[in-house]
């Protein structure tokens, strides 16, 4: 049978052992087992507990006949299992786990109440003295039940030591302080566990357990107690690594790491810390995840270091190849445990103190590793593989060759070699590489020296060039595929310029000049090529678009006569009667967006360590002769010493050349220019009130979110999706494992790599004509009558009518068919009767046009499947719910409030969740085209509270919302976005879309109660009282003087305190006589 891995599989290992074992020999095979166990999985408590509680059965057994063992097994049995022996081993177990401060108390308090049971039989001063022992070192470790612990100890003292129960009490006592107060700063880590392990969600388990264990590696700098941090974090590693994370190899590379580092700390400081042996761990880790060559390349590395011999490292090599799921992930875990293993060779075969046949032996071993991999990737790809991308073993056994054997033309011969394979040859940084080892070549051999030099025929000196790491850059510029000449061209110029001789460097000139045109001709027929796709597209688009009339609704058709009830204040009136015309106008505002889309993520850069303070503007000026800036995003660094800049310029072209500015000054920091391709994904499909914080929350495992981007919902309400940008490439990769979470239970993360050029086909019964929409259908049709009409012209594969609230048939269906050519076929419907219609029947046309969003009640716009159960009667008047009476337009208006300054990247979900913390709402339409929301709420009172609440407030960094009339509302224009460049430090452009500069915000539109006038409506949630002329007259009171005393007139705060407590319910007189009440 093969070793087991893991707790599980051990435990249910030796269970099935231990049922068996009947005699002497077998039990001590039991035991063995156990002490197998807990060498692979030293962390385990479930082990552990179970090692001892077997160890401790064997003891209790075999000192008496109870038991049923021969008499001469009961005697070796009370030899091999003694007494001394079992509490050996519980206090063996307790070290191994006395850090799990979640559960280590359930081993402990087993092995305590063993030796309290003892002790009661005893009564020993040795045996007291040693348990006050025991709980003195437990109540200085932290645990989750240290006040249980603390009341046993306690218990104990006053039954075995009474005389000295204070004095001894108060001093364990105050010795525990660092302990519990270690306690408290992870309890909210281990209430969030616990929760999530009761729940039952593994996902939330390994997302919380990580962020635990980040916070837990960060502690051991910031503790006066590297030792209790170092020991608490390697528990927290040994629950997290026996249990869920007993099989990812990205939990035992992140142990490794911190080990790694403990062990470097106590090294350089000479601190004594206590830390597993780390080629113990790198087998147990190799043997959880044998598919990860990063964790076999380390175990080698660190069996180098311990100076093992040459076959020891050999058969970790053996046993890495040997393994089945080396391979798991393709071929890169291969390509990172042989790169560790050519290393050693190589590095063993440079060692001054090697044996004599080291170095054929490393030849040997190189050769053979690099036919393995061949073969390895082969039998993987067949014949789609094309070797390493970054040829490392390549690279092991040419520097083996140049520096240990001294042969320069063989390892020549394996450059070109690699030369010759197109994913090598089309890559500048492999020509780099190749021309760095020829110039190192060059530069290692000796130049020729004489006392008298000669002087050659014809009077001149030979000059001495590095001819062939010319030729090297004259081959990578000669290359027409190749991923950035730009660079080469660069280098080749000023190498020429430090080594060959003029008629080289002309040579060079007239051949880099050729070069430059090909490579803008080359650039022109890319932009060509992706201008002629967006036009396909967008052309593509437009067809299937068509025209934007479609929803017009027929004369005479039932849905004409729907209650005039549900309309907004602003839907109605002048605003229907340009419907049409911002229809097209939007339409085609649209189609010109998609037209000038830009392909972001393949003409920006990522520009790192740039000075603190820089401005915009400077960096616009350091760049701007290398291409025209689009946009530009800065972001000042977590450490406030440097600051990063994502620019987008305009072409591909203007990128490779801002990308000669890599590793070179700015000011006085040496900047980092790297592509930004692989730096953005395509996120959509989260829940639809996420926000910028609540998305780098989904990503803050993966790695230091740059940027997150949101659409724009000017033509389209629908959209729900966003760019989120990272820092480097392996952050945005590990976003991308996330593609298919299940997030909040419902929703799939969608996550892919951002390519505009690569839009996915639509798909569904209208993107592929089968689906039919159907007017003028009588109102007393159902699915079935539409079914049947439809089935004779081919299989119906679904039915939908089209109702209202209250479930009434609005005269629109539409009918999805198993086929195109029966959806076609089903046309001949059109201008026929059914029933008492004459049916109007064409095929469902897609259309992206959605400048508006509605939601009613409780449901969002995105769900609107009516209910079934009939309407929803809205109330006649504030508090009234469930009357007949309609409301009046006049007490629509008198409850309806707009938001103004929305960014229109801001959903309608994100607004309801801001305003319905303020009460009940009726219905809310998202405008982004004109930066806003119109809210009808249930009463006056309501939208008087929100109205108040809701003016300044910020709903994204840097928009502070205003409120007012949806005739305000109106007045507002679509939000406009130009990449402009800030001319100043820390100026910005106004993001707004009123013409007031950001600096002054346009006045306050403010709602204020009226008081004293006649008439049923008062105001906002206000009604006169009663005595309202006897309290005028009581106002109205002479003064000192004679003179009438005015009224103290009330400011802001005053009104908006008013509104407020007119909310709590309370509908006393206030302290000026008026009664508060909710309208």
């Amino acid at each position: 049978m093969a070793k087991p891995v893991g707790e599980d599989s051990w435990l249910a290992y030796v269970d099935e052992e231990s049922r068996h074992a009947n005699d002497i020999e077998a039990r001590v095979k039991v035991v063995e087992l156990f002490k197998n166990a807990v060498s692979s999985e030293p962390g385990s408590l479930k082990i552990w507990l179970a090692y001892c509680e077997w160890f401790w059965s064997l003891f209790t057994d075999c000192q008496s006949s109870e038991a049923g063992w021969p008499d001469e097994e009961q005697q070796i049995g009370r030899d091999l299992f003694s007494f001394d022996a079992a509490l050996s081993l519980w206090s063996e177990g307790y070290e191994a786990i006395r850090y799990r401060i979640n559960d280590s108390h359930e081993f402990w308090n087993r092995w305590v109440s063993i030796e309290l049971e003892q002790l009661a039989r005893t009564r020993t001063p040795v045996g007291v003295k040693r348990i006050s022992h025991l709980f003195r070192d437990r109540l200085q470790v932290p645990h989750s039940t240290w006040d249980n612990t603390s009341q046993m100890f306690s218990s104990f003292l006053s039954t075995y030591n009474n005389t000295a129960y204070e004095t001894e009490f108060k001093e364990v006592t105050a010795s525990a302080q660092e302990a519990k107060a270690a306690y408290e700063a992870r309890e909210p880590y281990e209430l969030k566990l616990n929760r999530a392990v009761k729940s039952g969600d593994q996902e939330a388990q390994k997302a919380i357990m990580k962020e635990y264990l980040a916070w837990e590696t960060a502690q051991v700098k910031k503790t006066r107690n590297p030792g209790l941090a170092v020991s608490l974090c390697l528990g927290l590693f040994a629950r997290a690594l026996s249990g869920i994370f007993a099989f990812d190899d990205e939990a035992w590379s992140d142990a490794a790491v911190y080990l790694s580092g403990i062990h470097h700390h106590a090294r350089t400081s000479h601190t004594q810390l206590s830390v597993p042996n780390m080629i113990d761990f790198y087998q147990r880790a190799t043997s959880h995840c044998p598919w990860s060559g990063p964790l076999w390349s380390r175990y080698i590395l660190t069996a180098e270091e311990a100076r093992w011999s040459f076959h020891s490292v050999e058969s970790i090599k053996h046993a890495a190849t040997n393994t089945k799921a080396l391979d798991k992930n393709g071929m890169s875990g291969v390509l990172d445990m042989y790169t560790a293993w050519c290393g050693f060779l190589k590095r063993t075969a440079m060692d001054p103190n090697a044996p004599e046949d080291a170095a054929d032996v490393a030849e040997v071993g190189l050769l053979a590793a690099l036919e393995d991999v061949d073969l390895w990737g082969r039998r993987l790809y067949k014949d789609a593989y094309r070797g390493d991308p970054n040829y490392r073993l390549q690279r092991i056994l040419i520097q083996y060759l140049t520096e240990v054997k001294g042969e320069i033309d063989e390892a020549r011969g394996h450059w070109d070699r690699l030369a010759s394979q197109s994913l090598l040859a089309d890559s500048y940084d492999f020509w780099l590489n190749y021309y760095l080892w020829e110039m190192m070549v060059y530069a290692s051999r000796p130049k020729h020296r004489s006392p008298t030099p000669a002087t050659p025929v014809g009077g001149t000196k030979i000059k001495r060039v590095p001819g062939l790491a010319t030729s090297v850059l004259q081959r990578a510029i000669s290359r027409p595929t190749l991923d950035w000449p730009e660079r080469i061209m660069e280098v080749y110029v000023q190498h020429c310029n430090d080594y060959e001789r003029s008629e080289t460097i002309h040579h060079a000139l007239d051949m880099v000049y050729q070069a430059r045109q090909e490579v803008a001709r080359r650039r022109e027929r890319e932009n060509a090529e992706a201008a002629a796709a967006y036009a396909a597209q967008v052309q593509q688009q437009q067809s299937v678009a068509g025209p934007s009339t479609e929803n017009a609704e027929p004369q005479g058709s039932p849905s004409a006569a729907k209650r005039k009830r549900e309309s907004t204040p602003g839907d109605g009136q002048g605003v229907n009667k340009r419907v049409k015309s911002v229809e097209a106008d939007s339409v085609g505002n649209a189609t010109n967006e998609q037209a000038l889309k830009r392909d972001r993520e393949n003409t920006s850069v990522m520009v790192t360590n740039l000075p603190a303070d820089v401005t915009q503007t400077a960096i616009r000026k350091y760049f701007r002769e290398y291409g025209h800036i689009n946009n530009l995003d800065v972001r000042k660094e977590a450490d406030g010493e440097s600051t990063s800049a994502l620019i987008e310029f305009r072409s591909t072209e203007d990128v490779q050349s801002a990308l000669l500015r890599d590793q070179k000054y700015f000011g006085k920091k040496q900047i980092t220019v790297k592509p930004g391709t692989g730096l953005t994904l395509f996120v959509s499909n989260y829940p639809p009130t996420a926000d910028e914080a609540y998305i780098r929350g989904i990503f803050k495992g993966c790695g230091d979110v740059y940027s997150v981007r949101f659409p724009s919902l000017k033509y389209n309400t629908r959209r729900r999706f966003c760019y989120v940008s990272f820092r480097d490439q392996d952050s945005a990769y590990k976003a991308t494992l996330l593609d298919g979470q299940l997030i909040e239970g419902k929703f799939k993360l969608q996550c892919k790599y951002s390519d505009p050029t690569h839009k996915k086909d639509r798909e569904g019964a209208v993107a592929e004509g089968r689906e039919v929409r159907v007017t003028n259908v009588d109102s007393s049709a159902n699915e079935n009558d539409i079914r049947e009409v439809f089935s004779k012209y081919g299989q119906v594969a679904s039915v939908r009518i089209v109702r209202n609230m209250a479930g009434k048939n609005l005269g629109i269906a539409y009918v999805v068919l198993e086929t195109k050519d029966e959806a076609e076929n089903a046309l001949q419907l059109d201008k026929t009767k059914f029933k008492s219609q004459i049916l109007a029947v064409e095929i469902s046309k897609e259309t992206n046009f959605k400048p508006t969003a509605t939601s009613k009640g409780d449901r969002v716009s995105a769900s609107p499947a009516p209910s079934g159960n009939g309407d929803v009667t809205m109330a006649d008047g504030p508090g009234e719910l469930g009357g007949s009476q309609k409301p009046t337009p006049k007490e629509i208006q008198e409850r309806t409030m707009a938001i103004m300054n929305v960014p229109d990247t801001v959903n309608d979900a994100r607004i309801r969740v801001v305003v319905e913390k303020y009460g009940e709402i009726v219905k809310l339409v998202l405008r982004p085209d004109h930066q806003g929301a119109i809210v009808e709420f249930a009463d006056a009172a309501t939208m008087g509270r929100a109205a108040l609440a809701l003016e300044g407030h910020e709903i994204v960094p840097g928009r502070k919302l205003r409120t007012g009339t949806a005739h305000d509302l109106f007045k507002e224009t679509s939000e406009k976005r130009e990449d402009k460049i800030a001319t100043g430090k820390g100026k910005t452009a106004n993001k707004g879309g009123s013409k007031e500069p950001s600096f002054m915000p346009p006045p306050q539109n403010i709602r204020r109660p009226t008081l004293g006038r006649a008439g049923a409506k008062r105001g906002l949630g206000f009604i006169a009282s009663k005595n309202d002329s006897k309290e005028k007259e009581n106002h109205q009171t002479p003064g000192v003087n004679g003179t009438t005393a005015a009224a103290k007139p009330k400011n802001n705060a005053d009104f908006k305190a008013m509104f407020l407590s007119s909310g709590n319910g309370g509908n006393g007189p206030s302290k000026d006589g008026h009664v508060n009440g909710t309208g």
